[in-house]
């Protein structure tokens, strides 16, 4: 008989099948999943076809620090898939739309001062000219040469 336990944590059915899985996934050619799946713990356990809490780092923990290493260095390269695409895409027209009623608020406030800043030139001219208007004539006469 073989000493070796077919279902151990180190190097058993478990770890092969998350590794196969791990690297399907970084090649971008799953089994299980729709292609394009990222990269993520729970998504090597399912691609490995089991489940997400089978993958602990208590029991293959070189396969997770493996697996959260490669997120950390190739993570943000991986092609989003269509609802996330779509997610981002609205999450930045979001941000744009709020950018835009900012800006709004901005040129609406800007133009207000500016009507009031109008309004006051306007004030003191017809304040100078009605003054200019109504200084007595000087009596001094200028002096010929």
């Amino acid at each position: 008989m073989s000493s070796k336990i077919p279902n151990s944590p180190r190097g058993g059915r478990a770890e092969t099948a998350f590794r196969e899985a791990f690297d399907r996934l970084k090649r971008g050619k799953p089994n299980l999943l729709p292609k394009g799946a990222r990269v993520t713990q729970n998504n090597v356990a399912r691609e490995a076809g089991l489940d997400p809490s089978a993958l602990k780092k208590a029991r293959f923990p070189t396969l997770v620090e493996e697996i959260q290493y490669w997120i950390n260095q190739y993570g943000d390269e991986q092609p989003r898939s269509p609802s996330q695409s779509i997610y981002a895409q609205r999450n930045r027209n979001r941000t744009l739309r709020e950018q835009i009623e900012a800006l709004k608020s901005q040129r609406d406030n800007a133009l207000a001062l500016l009507v009031e800043a109008d309004s006051k030139i306007l004030e003191l001219t017809m304040e100078n000219q009605r003054l200019q208007a109504s200084k007595p004539k000087s009596n001094i006469s200028k002096l010929g040469r």
